[in-house]
């Protein structure tokens, strides 16, 4: 088996583990998800955009072409039902005028907060292309390669911002997403909490070992209305414990 075949397999059969349909469909949302054929189309010409600029722009620590699959866009797609649940209890959207831009038909508004390689903005956007996702990054390079591959993947539903987070437009998020991003403080959740549309928005932290999360949580406890610790499976990643931290104003 060729070393590309072999991750491409790895992609398909880890978006069968995690039940991504076959087919585009319609979810209990009301936003749609791609099927697992079109999805995998889409992440294979991300991982050769990565594997091309990686070293110049020091986007992700990846060793080989499996670790890209597996510990970045598999862990970026596992909490893909998860994230649809967070999407329906959010109720009707209301934003304010932001300019930023979306697809038509956009439900929903979510920012990657501190993009970088577009972990995991980039993989949910090609999850579901209704929703409208704004990568948040300060540095110029990695900047003009996420908007590379928002035009090379023609990820209408991708906005690129290249700001720092706490520059970011305010009130304006129903969700906040961030993956590989700094133990919170009082500060940082305060910057955070303040991109959502309240009081419907949501924070969503892609992390590890629960134990840890317990005591970031209640560094911040004062600046947070709670939190609910949701344990992922990621496939082939079965000896290391990751999870999804959905955190409410």
């Amino acid at each position: 088996m060729g070393y590309e075949a072999k991750a491409g397999e790895l992609l398909t059969e880890g978006l069968r583990r995690l039940g991504f349909p076959e087919n585009d469909s319609a979810l209990d949302s009301g936003v749609s998800v791609r099927g697992i054929g079109s999805i995998a189309t889409l992440a294979d010409r991300y991982i050769r955009e990565l594997e091309l600029f990686n070293a110049a722009f020091d986007l992700v620590g990846a060793d080989t072409r499996e670790d890209l699959v597996v510990r970045h866009l598999l862990d970026s797609f596992a909490p893909w039902k998860e994230f649809s649940s967070i999407l329906s209890g959010l109720g009707a959207p209301e934003f304010p005028e932001t300019g930023l831009s979306g697809p038509a038909g956009t439900r929903f508004r979510v920012a990657d907060a501190g993009s970088g390689a577009g972990f995991p903005g980039i993989p949910l956007a090609i999850a579901f292309p209704d929703v409208s996702f704004t990568l948040v990054e300060r540095m110029s390079k990695r900047c003009a390669f996420l908007e590379n591959c928002a035009a090379m993947m023609r990820l209408s539903n991708v906005t690129v911002l290249n700001k720092e987070v706490e520059r970011a437009p305010s009130d304006s998020f129903d969700v906040v997403v961030f993956r590989a991003f700094r133990p919170l403080d009082a500060a940082m959740t305060r910057t955070l909490l303040a991109l959502l549309a309240k009081p419907r928005g949501r924070l969503a932290a892609w992390k590890a070992r629960a134990a840890k999360i317990g005591e970031e949580m209640s560094g911040i406890s004062g600046e947070i209305g709670g939190y609910a610790v949701l344990p992922l499976k990621v496939p082939f990643l079965d000896a290391e414990e990751r999870n999804l931290v959905v955190i409410r104003p």
